[in-house]
């Protein structure tokens, strides 16, 4: 996978390394973005109407079983290198918003709109077709479902300490998992953000690095 100025994700280029030391060979990244971009294709063509195979991965990465099961152990692996590909390239576009933003409240605005904005149409039948093909979909904790998380928590250290927080680090994790959670929510039942939860969310995430400095 490619990040918008063609070089190798980070996702990609630290699966490459992994298997390279383990193999002792020096690099992997092409093999591993053409297994990520391959992937990606399939799953949003395909959607939700059936799940993609890695028969169908390889052969559209014009690479062999061999070559996929070198740098991913199960299909469910590849999935969670693709949710965290895409938080990290979510992420990436938050904190270039953030970064215009003067005020640690407007920060924080702009945070919580980019994350749910993985529940608009445009957005969110590519992300559900993506979790719709990982095993663990319905369990408490999906596959990749933690790394994803921690470069969006990352963007909330700031405008919490700002904002007088003692823990940011923490209130950031709290934070982020709520919001993941009602966003997962929305993904599985199809449904969308309303103006008045997007609201209640932000009064929400606003209030938790005052409430740490009030407890200090």
């Amino acid at each position: 996978m490619t990040n918008a100025i063609g070089r190798p994700s980070r996702v990609a280029t630290r699966i490459a390394a992994r298997t390279a030391a383990e193999r002792r060979r020096p690099d992997y990244t092409a093999e591993v973005s053409a297994l990520i971009d391959a992937a990606r294709h399939i799953i949003e063509t395909t959607g939700t109407a059936g799940k993609a195979r890695v028969a169908d991965i390889v052969a559209a990465a014009g690479l062999s079983n061999d070559a996929f099961y070198r740098h991913f152990p199960s299909k469910d692996a590849l999935v969670a290198a693709l949710i965290e590909d895409g938080a990290e390239r979510v992420a990436a576009a938050i904190a270039r918003r953030m970064a215009a933003e003067p005020s640690a409240e407007g920060r924080i605005r702009v945070w919580v709109e980019g994350t749910l904005a993985q529940t608009d149409a445009s957005q969110a039948a590519s992300t559900a077709a993506v979790l719709w093909n990982s095993s663990t979909l319905n369990s408490s904790i999906p596959t990749g479902d933690h790394a994803a998380k921690i470069p969006l928590a990352r963007l909330l250290h700031e405008p919490f300490a700002s904002l007088g927080s003692t823990t940011p680090e923490l209130d950031a994790e709290l934070v982020t998992h709520a919001v993941f959670g009602r966003v997962g929510g929305h993904l599985r039942a199809g449904t969308r953000v309303t103006p008045g939860e997007k609201e209640r969310l932000l009064r929400f995430c606003l209030s938790t690095p005052l409430d740490g400095r009030q407890q200090a």
